[in-house]
């Protein structure tokens, strides 16, 4: 696959070339494992290697680390294609976990440190997560409360992350920790911390999930985890401003996939209501089931749209607290409409849809995790109104 290496422009070519390698590798490395995998609760390593032989895990990276720079509008075709066609969110959420985990150490790691961790995800051969959220709490990132306390050339690192994908299999994982004076409040004190999976007193606790099944979902707990202090992200006290800039990208990423998800209810609904016959004649012959279609394709269609006018907002470098605002609204109609079209695909489905391995029913189940990660829709709509000004 050969795309532009220019980041802010994508031609109609390199978008088509990505759109097809990704629905290959979709047809034939995921489809058709998916349900093999939820059951065994996992998807096997290799699957990186190969996803990163096609270039797939290092698009929107340097080619010093062994990327290839690329758009928004650009990234848009992978995140849309793999959903649609691979069917799943549990592959899709641990696949391209480092897409939130590796950009604050690429905006704010040391060159050392960037080219010891980079270069090896993007090759497969290691995986990298993001740890934020805390039993204690989701969404309210300022209350957080793992602490890092700096000792000579080390940080010692106590707390609980939880709802961590990647969690269980991850070789890096960015940390969102207090740096602050002890009992220190609020965003001032957060820092971000690079921590190696390997690192003695780290342990990790599978979590049981309504979807996802094949994501390795993970609590973490820090028990004087020492990490030397070369991987700190950026300043101490920085980590807040970091982590609001990565869950823009984050966000994004998820109103694509949900366009993908909300495609792929589609077309199998479609496919279903031209087979099946009742009453003397196929389903889409029904002037109910043709308005159920229409309606899908309706929000689809105005998903679509919106993804590729905030897409070419953020290429032309129009990403202040309007675009902001607009990924957030997004977000929520996204994945409003992903759940819109996994209730209309079950609808149409009937008994079927009710059975494990169709689509419809695990993206039905998956619906409520991409309604609630990477900021929940109540969130979502307080942070667009306080960018809109209202």
């Amino acid at each position: 696959m050969t795309v532009t290496t220019d980041a802010s422009s994508a031609s109609d070519e390199d978008r088509t070339a990505l759109t097809d390698t990704v629905t290959r590798f979709a047809h034939t490395e995921i489809a058709p494992h998916v349900d093999a995998w939820d059951t065994a609760g996992e998807f096997p390593r290799s699957l990186y290697r190969r996803a990163a032989d096609l270039g797939l895990l290092g698009l929107g990276y340097p080619e010093q680390y062994g990327g290839t720079l690329a758009s928004y509008q650009l990234r848009l075709p992978l995140w849309r294609a793999l959903s649609r066609h691979g069917a799943s969110g549990g592959v899709l959420a641990s696949l391209l976990s480092h897409n939130i985990g590796l950009p604050p150490v690429l905006a704010h790691g040391s060159d050392a440190v960037r080219a010891e961790v980079i270069p090896p995800v993007l090759a497969g051969e290691q995986i990298a997560a993001l740890a934020i959220t805390e039993p204690g709490g989701g969404s309210d990132v300022a209350q957080l409360k793992t602490t890092a306390r700096r000792q000579g050339d080390d940080y010692i690192v106590n707390g609980e992350k939880v709802f961590i994908t990647s969690g269980m299999r991850a070789d890096w994982i960015t940390v969102a920790v207090r740096t602050g004076e002890a009992g220190s409040k609020g965003s001032a004190g957060i820092s971000m911390l690079l921590i190696p999976g390997h690192s003695a007193g780290l342990s990790r606790s599978k979590l049981d999930k309504m979807g996802w099944l094949c994501s390795d979902t993970a609590h973490l707990r820090f028990d004087n985890v020492r990490v030397p202090a070369r991987y700190l992200l950026g300043e101490e006290g920085a980590g807040f401003r970091i982590i609001m800039a990565n869950f823009n990208g984050e966000r994004f990423g998820l109103a694509a996939s949900g366009l993908g998800f909300a495609e792929a209810c589609y077309d199998e609904a479609l496919a279903w209501a031209r087979q099946r016959k009742t009453f003397g004649a196929a389903l889409v012959e029904h002037q109910v089931i043709r308005h159920k279609l229409v309606d899908m394709q309706m929000r689809i269609q105005s998903t679509a749209a919106w993804c590729e006018s905030v897409a070419a907002q953020a290429d032309a470098g129009r990403t202040g607290p309007e675009w902001v605002a607009q990924v957030c609204l997004l977000k929520n109609h996204a994945t409003q409409t992903m759940q819109f079209c996994a209730d209309q695909a079950v609808q149409i489905l009937g008994g079927m849809g009710f059975m494990r391995g169709t689509i419809s029913e695990r993206i039905y189940r998956e619906v409520k995790v991409m309604m609630i990660g990477g900021g929940a829709e109540e969130i979502m709509k307080d942070l667009a109104a306080r960018q809109l000004g209202i």
